[in-house]
């Protein structure tokens, strides 16, 4: 009966390992299969991207083209026209109005006399009571 024992768990242990060959043997084929298909796709990613290259070498060939000829004389004419109305505009300010919601002073600045804002311009911002007199 031992012996029985032995021979049929034996017979178990060799079809067990030839399951598991014939399983290793798909494993490689599948494994093959997919190495051959990710070196056709990697071939065609280059290809592709081989194409794209050239294609983004003209591309950068245009952009720099067009900032040097088009959007470089386009900042000097806007340069050009700000320069040339400014020229021409009347540097009077507008008449002062006392509008009780505008310049309110709860309490002084801490620079110079504390009514002027930290960047005061004499000519642009009026103090609570009006502009400032100057002489031009």
């Amino acid at each position: 009966m031992a012996g029985a024992s032995i021979s049929s768990s034996s017979s178990r242990f060799e079809a067990s390992s030839v399951a598991v060959l014939q399983g290793n043997a798909k494993m490689a084929a599948i494994g093959r299969l997919s190495q051959k298909l990710l070196k056709s796709a990697a071939l065609t990613q280059t290809r592709q991207l081989s194409a794209a290259a050239a294609h983004g070498e003209q591309a950068a060939k245009t952009w720099k083209i067009l900032s040097f000829v088009v959007a470089l004389p386009g900042v000097a004419v806007c340069m050009l026209n700000m320069y040339l109305r400014a020229q021409q505009h009347q540097h009077e300010q507008p008449e002062f109005i006392p509008y009780s919601h505008l310049r309110i002073r709860s309490k002084r600045f801490p620079w110079g006399d504390g009514s002027k804002t930290l960047f005061h311009n004499p000519h642009v911002n009026a103090l609570p009571d009006g502009y400032e007199q100057h002489d031009h």
